[in-house]
């Protein structure tokens, strides 16, 4: 049911999280004292032995390859900066290359989401901010300018 009553609550409760998260505090890069050999390590643990290694191969073809195959640091650099507190599932990979076009049932072409291996109930900001970094490093990968990059990252945000 979606009233005035629940439009106005959602918009209560959209301000009482800014308040809590103002939007500058998320310009913060977060906790990067840390290993990040060792946390790859660890984020391999349990998965096919003899893959691991070929994954390791096509992370070290280029700075977005490496970006792509290492969620898991960036989100041990989120894992302290603010959020609104509104948490849910969340792709936890979200990067451009993790998005497609589809056909629903109903023959509508649709633009989302197509990778969920990384999955984890977390603040919907971690993967806003993987996004939009994902556009700022492969633009740079890329060799383009700032101008070009900004563009793409506040096309992205907005």
């Amino acid at each position: 049911m979606t009233g005035p009553q629940v439009v106005e609550e959602r918009q209560a409760a959209g301000h009482q999280a800014r308040a809590h998260a103002k939007r500058s505090e998320h310009a913060k890069i977060g906790a990067i004292d840390r290993d990040p050999v060792e946390l790859l390590k660890a984020n391999s643990a349990g998965r096919v032995e003899t893959l691991i290694p070929r994954r390791y191969g096509r992370m070290g073809v280029s700075p977005f390859t490496f970006f792509r195959g290492s969620a898991i640091l960036q989100a041990h650099d989120l894992a302290g900066t603010v959020n609104s507190g509104i948490a849910f599932p969340i792709c936890g990979d979200a990067h451009l290359m993790d998005f497609g076009g589809f056909a629903t049932p109903e023959r509508q072409l649709v633009f989302d989401l197509n990778d969920f291996d990384e999955v984890a109930t977390g603040p919907w900001e971690w993967d806003l901010k993987r996004l939009v970094e994902s556009f700022a490093t492969a633009g740079e990968h890329m060799g383009l300018g700032r101008g070009p990059i900004d563009e793409f990252v506040w096309s992205a945000v907005y």
